[in-house]
This record gives structure tokens, sequence and C-alpha cells, in this order.
């Protein structure tokens, strides 16, 4: 049974996911990246992320020194797999969102990957939340406000955990410190895969 914290506005629904439900939806994104493979974003100003990404679903995000915008194809030009009824399920238990998500972005996080603070801000209804799922390593998420600066508050985010992003967090800053590293053994080889889920028209 899973426990829900709320911060700032953040849902957190600790331990969602069991394990045998980690496991199946592994695969299934296993499957996805077959046909969409994980690649490294580049910001506009030119600069490697530390996150490897891929993505499902109508939509991905994309950045290059083009900027940062949603695509309909992966940059080898492959459309996007669809998004899997696995994480359509999580979507439609717990987002309250009255739309289906248009793009489950797939990040890898490996040993020292972070992600720095930032809203997601490049979507057309903020109405609808934005869903993050967590499978592997513990990662560090710290919760902003809806301005750059001021205080934030931080939780670890283990594996099965969810996050909902609506209302008043929808457009909060927020972002991945670090993670620990070899703190899970879903994935064999270490790391951390986050998905998060947006309607972005």
């Amino acid at each position: 049974m899973s426990e829900v914290i709320e911060r700032r506005g953040f849902k957190i629904h600790a331990g969602y996911l069991d394990r045998p439900a980690q496991e199946a939806l592994v695969e299934a994104l296993r499957d996805c990246l077959r046909v969409a493979p994980l690649f490294q974003p580049v910001t506009p100003r030119g600069r490697p992320m530390s996150v490897r990404m891929s993505a499902a679903g109508r939509f991905g995000w994309v950045t290059d020194r083009r900027g940062y915008r949603y695509e309909e194809r992966h940059p080898e030009g492959m459309a996007w797999p669809p998004i899997p009824d696995e994480v359509m399920a999580i979507w439609n238990d717990v987002s309250g969102a009255t739309r289906d998500p248009e793009c489950c972005l797939i990040n890898w996080y490996g040993e020292g990957a972070r992600m720095g603070l930032h809203r997601d801000e490049d979507e057309q209804d903020f109405s609808q939340p934005v869903l993050s799922v967590s499978l592997g390593d513990e990662g560090l998420f710290r919760m902003g406000n809806p301005e750059r600066g001021g205080k934030t508050e931080s939780i670890w985010l283990r594996s099965g955990d969810v996050v909902v992003m609506g209302g008043e967090a929808r457009l909060r800053y927020h972002g991945v410190d670090r993670i620990r590293f070899g703190s899970s053994t879903l994935l064999p080889q270490g790391g951390r895969i986050n998905l998060t889920l947006r309607v972005v028209t």
C-alpha cells in the first residue's frame, strides 16, 4: 500500500509500484528503447546534458542548439513508440487529469548524473498535471518555488515512487541533485530511470 506525501503541492505516492510491477515496467521500456534508443541531448549553448533520454507517445522532448522543444520524431528520424499500457495505467489511476498524456519522456541517470532546477513550461495546457515515475537507484528530488530562488525542500525518491505535479506544483521549479548509485538492484548495471508524462498541446 503506497503512502501519499504532499510537499509544496507535489503529491508523492511513495511505494506506489511493487517490485513485480517495477520489473514489468522496465521490460516494457526496453521494448520502447529498441525502437527509439537513448540519446544524449545538448543544451542550446552546446553543453551535453548528464542524462540520456528517449520518449514514447505522440511527442518527444528534445534539446539541441536550436532550443528546447517537442518533436514528433526521434533525432535519428524514427517515430516515437506508443506509451506502454503499464504507464498509461499509472496515469489513469493517480494523475487526476482530464486528458491522456501525449509524451512520456524516458530519462536515464547514470553515476554522477543530475537534472538542474527547471520548470516544465514548454506545454500549452497547464491545467493538466505532470506525472513522474522513479525506477532504480534513489534520486534526491528538490522542490522549489514558482520563481527561481528562495528556500527549497528535498526528498529521496525510491524505486516505485510516483510524483504528481499539478495545481500549485505544476509550474514550480524542481530537479534531481544526485542519485544514490547502486542503491537499487532493479537495473542490472545500476542507475535510475525517470518517466515524465505530459500533455503537450
